[in-house]
């Protein structure tokens, strides 16, 4: 059953990509396949879904900052958008289930999906940009409204041991060292398995949600320096664990038909959402894109709402099928968040003229620079690779500057002494009002391809003259970035190799 399983998602998922889809669309679409053809979920699948959940909210611990949650965008966007969210979805519901049945549904589907939003910014390495922090803060945000709902629906009620979480800072210098003692390969990675595992085995027993209890676990390590090391080595195993997740969305099944009348009125009300995100971003100082491309990130209905419905459900309070119906519901979701996210930024571009009708006219707190002073060499993106450069520049005498849209890398670089500036290179109103004169050249390094190409096709619409070099890391991506205009194509990991040969040649 387990080559069944596996086979069906890669098949389904590799044609999904082929037109265009995300591959976890085809993963969803896989397990509806199963179940059509008589296969059911089993406790293997369940497991490894959830061991993939937890493993996801584990590495965003890695990466997570208090200041992300105490950011007013973040309370109070956050905060109003479940309220309203909510709110509307009772009154929708109300007549039909009861007031108390209608409210623990109204605000499950105010939760949006942890699991899709943070693989669609860790895809296109977002997860630490700006937008990215408010998305992850906002996530967490649900997640804590969601444990205290799950009490009220009679879930588990929290223990006393539950208070054990708050002591669990005072691990942090015994689990740094053992972090350090880990190595570079196997061992690494099985630390941090061990403590993701831990982390949702441990909350499960004191009764508060394991994926809340991983990402804690994660959030013990944060700001370390060896992070991000540990986050690379996690992922293909997190990748794989996760097919397991989409897939059980679709082995859920189909809802009885009495159900399929409330499928159309959660679609429609999901682009209400976004519309409320979107518009409380802008009353909270963002600019049109950034809450553009958040409340993107954040349409969708979330994994909670079938947790929150399933004590209804055991109470008697509600009918079985509502499993279905809301597996139904948030896999269709997914599957329209997905491709939508895959071209937010070129979506943005062709609304931008529209958007930017409701901005506020307060100081944003997300503003892009408009000029570099004394400048003759832009690095875009400050990573190891735009580092590097960045240093090689400036030891050549070259005046230099560096942007990038992580905070984080901003200070560590700032407090090196380096001239780094907060921009993101795939927003067309950095390119439209940065002052490009006396650049002898610029230097694209950012990770993701979407990234590049909008750099390039932002200096294109400039009409830039200088030098533009930028990174290919496959051979498919080398013709459209010289036709976006780049002058100079690096290839890492080839060049490297080559690099190191001369190298021993030389010896």
């Amino acid at each position: 059953m387990d080559v069944v399983w596996v086979g069906t998602a890669y098949i389904v998922g590799l044609l999904g990509s082929r037109i265009g889809f995300p591959p976890l669309v085809g993963y969803l679409l896989a397990g509806f396949i199963l179940y059509v053809f008589g296969i059911r979920s089993s406790e293997n699948l369940l497991g490894l879904a959830d061991i993939g959940v937890w493993l996801l909210l584990f590495t965003v611990g890695l990466k997570l900052r208090i200041q992300t949650l105490i950011r007013s965008e973040v309370l109070g966007a956050g905060g109003l958008h479940l309220l309203i969210s909510s709110g509307v979805m009772l009154l929708v519901m109300s007549a039909s289930l009861g007031l108390s049945n209608a409210l623990y549904l109204a605000v499950g589907l105010a939760f949006s999906s942890t699991v899709l939003a943070i693989k669609l910014l860790e895809d296109k390495r977002e997860l630490n940009s700006y937008h990215g922090r408010i998305v992850v803060g906002i996530l967490i945000l649900q997640d804590l409204v969601a444990i205290v709902l799950l009490a009220f629906a009679g879930a588990k009620q929290p223990t006393f041991w539950a208070l054990g979480f708050l002591v669990l800072p005072l691990l942090r210098p015994l689990t740094l060292r053992f972090l350090a003692r880990s190595g570079h390969d196997e061992l690494l990675l099985l630390f941090g398995l061990t403590l993701a595992l831990a982390g949702g085995t441990l909350a499960k027993l004191v009764g508060i949600s394991p994926e809340l209890g991983a990402l804690v676990f994660g959030a013990i390590l944060a700001g370390h320096e060896r992070t991000t090391e540990l986050s690379r080595v996690l992922w293909g195993l997190k990748e794989a664990f996760l097919v397991s997740f989409f897939l059980t969305i679709g082995l859920g099944g189909l809802p009885p038909l009495e159900l399929l009348r409330w499928l159309p009125v959660f679609i429609i009300l999901l682009p209400l959402q976004a519309i409320l995100f979107f518009w409380l971003f802008l009353r909270f100082g963002l600019r049109a894109r950034t809450a553009f491309v958040t409340s993107a990130a954040l349409t969708s209905y979330g994994e909670f709402a079938l947790i929150v419905v399933k004590p209804l459900i055991d109470n008697g309070q509600l009918e079985n099928g509502w499993v279905s119906l809301l597996g139904v519901t948030i896999a269709l979701s997914l599957a329209i968040s997905a491709p939508l996210n895959r071209v937010i930024h070129n979506l943005y571009q062709r609304l931008e003229p529209w958007l930017l009708r409701f901005e506020t006219q307060i100081q944003h707190i997300d503003r892009e620079p408009t000029q570099l002073g004394k400048t003759n060499w832009l690095v875009i993106g400050m990573g190891r690779t735009g580092a590097a450069a960045y240093k090689q520049l400036e030891t050549t005498g070259q005046r230099v500057i560096g942007l990038d849209n992580d905070p984080a890398k901003l200070e560590r670089h700032r407090a090196k002494g380096r001239r780094v500036l907060y921009g993101d290179a795939e927003d067309p109103e950095l390119w439209e009002n940065l002052e490009l004169s006396g650049l002898s050249g610029i230097l694209v390094t950012t990770p993701d391809f979407e990234a590049r190409m909008l750099a390039l096709e932002g200096l294109k619409r400039r009409q830039f003259k200088g030098k533009i070099g930028v990174l290919s890391h496959h051979l498919e991506e080398e013709s459209n970035l010289e036709k976006a205009g780049a002058t100079l194509i690096f290839r890492p990991f080839a060049e490297a190799g080559e690099r190191l040969a001369q190298k021993a040649l030389e010896l």
